[in-house]
């Protein structure tokens, strides 16, 4: 596994845009505010042709140029490190121009964002063999104040962290808007994790567990990302997980899965796909983050159903309702490394080694 050099005390910090830019409120304002609280901590910024570009479909530009700034400021750029603008909806389209073979010969640099960026944190990793970040993207940097969690994103940036671990409380409904586009997280609901293990059988949804003394711990390669991408890339010429699996098996594979636009059925859907396609070999556990649809009832399948009706069969710990994804905050997570995770009560700690 290739892992990039990280970001200096005056290193440069690149933006990209593949998906979405920040070309409408809050998002304008916030990146602008980000870009001053990363100048005024010393850093030099670097913005990519699409940053305020929204002449897409579900991204910045057209796939063509999205591809090509994606290219141009990983291989040729002197940023160190880069950020994402943005989530969207068809980063997916931009692949067939993204260079893969030529972004695998340059050197390494960390590569930050989620949910669609997915169809890059994720190749990145299975194609390139290099760790990317799954974290926050560029305009969450401008919140005032800085929730721990941007703390945490970038002492992953700079190597002065390899360990995260959950937030006290997260956000179900945000207060940031046109008119206050600096608003942190609305932080107002208890963290609260849900966990299974193979040693309770499977009785949906009684064995679902919010006791506060399990200790639960797991070992692998981290290794996931946005649900409603991993499953349109699943058969694609861009799949080979086989052969990151192949690779990896013996230190087994550590899936983290969050969802944006599915519902539980398609949660179940997708997560069929992925077992039915072979990727879920060599699973040595699964952290899923808290849904955009938490607390749906789609039909009788919720969201716990939707999950364990699937992976239960792997006998593998489950841990639900983590830190990860569309309800903010997110722990970020460097896909690629290896990781320990240790659950006690309601907690969870993830160290990640570089390795």
């Amino acid at each position: 596994m290739r892992y990039p050099q990280f970001l200096k005390e005056n290193g440069s910090i690149g933006f990209v845009a593949p998906s979405f830019g920040c070309a409408t409120e809050p998002y304008i304002s916030a990146f602008k505010n980000a870009q001053k609280k990363l100048s005024q901590k010393g850093h030099m910024l670097i913005l990519g042709s699409n940053c305020y570009e929204s002449r897409g479909v579900g991204i910045s530009n057209i796939p063509q140029l999205c591809g090509k700034e994606l290219n141009d400021m990983y291989c040729d750029s002197d940023a160190d490190i880069l950020i994402s603008c943005g989530g969207g909806e068809l980063m997916c389209e931009i692949l067939e121009y993204v260079d893969f073979k030529r972004i695998a010969q340059s050197e390494p640099k960390w590569y930050m964002g989620y949910s669609d960026n997915t169809n890059f944190t994720f190749l990145n990793t299975i194609l390139c063999d290099t760790a990317t970040i799954y974290g926050p993207c560029a305009a969450a940097f401008g919140m005032e104040p800085w929730h721990d969690s941007l703390k945490d994103a970038m002492g992953i940036l700079k190597g002065n962290i390899k360990s995260v671990h959950n937030y006290e409380q997260w956000e179900k409904e945000g207060l940031k808007t046109e008119d206050n586009p600096l608003e942190p997280y609305n932080v107002t609901e208890k963290f609260q994790l849900r966990t299974w293990t193979a040693e309770k059988g499977l009785s949906i949804p009684d064995d679902i567990s919010k006791k506060t003394d399990e200790i639960i711990q797991m070992e692998g390669r981290l290794l996931g990302g946005c649900l409603d991408c991993l499953s349109i890339l699943c058969g694609t010429k861009f799949d080979q997980v086989e052969q990151f699996n192949e690779k990896y098996k013996e230190d087994g594979i550590l899936w983290f899965l969050e969802s944006c636009d599915l519902n539980p059925m398609g949660i179940r859907r997708a997560l069929w796909q992925l077992d039915e396609a072979g990727w879920l070999k060599y699973t040595k556990g699964f952290l899923i983050g808290r849904p955009y649809c938490y607390g749906e009832d789609f039909f009788g399948m919720d969201q716990y159903m939707a999950v364990l009706g699937i992976l239960s069969k792997y006998n593998v710990p489950v841990i639900m309702d983590v830190d990860i994804g569309h309800l903010p905050p997110m722990m970020p997570l460097v896909c690629g490394s290896k990781a320990k995770v240790k659950v006690e009560g309601n907690s969870i700690k993830i160290d990640m080694a570089y390795i």
